[in-house]
């Protein structure tokens, strides 16, 4: 219920549904205010038309990328430690005995770091949290949680050992603040960050506050191509990276409020 209760203002002020509810308000205007009410509806219909392209998503997907950049030499990064950072999960999957497993995004982010582990020998730590879920008898004294779905991930279909495993964060800052608690007392400041690489600019920022030197690991870069004709043609994948490159945006721009306040 908590999560439910966090995610339905987030989705309310991101794509499609802020935009579904712009058109709702053009539509109840249209009777009253005709020419209002058209503008925005219109509006409305227009960018979510514009955000559900190819095209219109690199708008937003592109400059984010640029920020960062792929590690081509990661056993000269120096590093001590690799941290591969939480995304999804699905829930209860039932072909793995009810446990929860990554979703795509965070699946796509183990892979990179057990290439990365391949290569230079580091050791893994894996983070996030978000409450119970799933099954997996091997875990009694506390919640299972997406790390440890992580970390099964990782031991079990790709074969790479998980040093640590960091179940309470709930969002960049707390992976950033936790992850650092643990690697301190082992002596790790240098590490090598695995997100993607709309996500790496605000996950690199909250670790370097919380005091890690950051080697950034990006992976999955969908900004690489510039678009075509046909990238005109909305689509549901085009949605999903526009909504997600808002959502990185917002979070930005939230992370540089917060550091620039003054402290309580």
């Amino acid at each position: 219920m908590l999560d439910l209760l966090n995610t339905i203002p987030r989705d309310l002020i991101l794509p499609p549904a802020s935009l579904f509810l712009m058109i709702a308000a053009g539509l109840l205007m249209w009777r009253r205010w005709p020419r209002a009410g058209r503008i925005v509806a219109g509006t409305g219909l227009a960018v979510l038309a514009f955000l559900s392209s190819t095209a219109g998503a690199w708008c937003f997907v592109r400059p984010l990328e640029k920020m960062t950049a792929p590690l081509y030499a990661p056993e000269r990064a120096g590093a001590q430690a690799i941290v591969v950072l939480a995304a999804g999960r699905l829930r209860f999957a039932p072909e793995y005995g009810g446990r929860d497993i990554p979703d795509y995004i965070a699946l796509a982010r183990l892979r990179y770091g057990a290439h990365l582990q391949r290569r230079t020998g580091l050791p893994i730590l894996v983070s996030g949290g978000n409450g119970a879920s799933g099954i997996d008898p091997g875990i009694r004294d506390r919640a299972y949680t997406k790390a440890d779905a992580m970390a099964a991930a990782l031991r079990e279909d790709f074969g790479v050992p998980v040093k640590w495993i960091e179940p309470l964060s709930r969002d960049t800052a707390e992976n950033a603040s936790y992850s650092a608690a643990l690697l301190r007392p082992a002596g790790v400041k240098r590490i090598l960050l695995v997100t993607d690489a709309m996500h790496m600019p605000r996950a690199r920022t909250v670790f370097e506050r919380a005091g890690l030197e950051v080697v950034s690991a990006p992976t999955m870069f969908f900004g690489n191509r510039p678009p075509g004709w046909s990238d005109w043609v909305p689509n549901a994948e085009a949605l999903r990276r526009s909504w997600y490159a808002v959502y990185e945006w917002l979070g930005i721009g939230w992370y540089r409020v917060r550091a620039a306040a003054p402290p309580a």
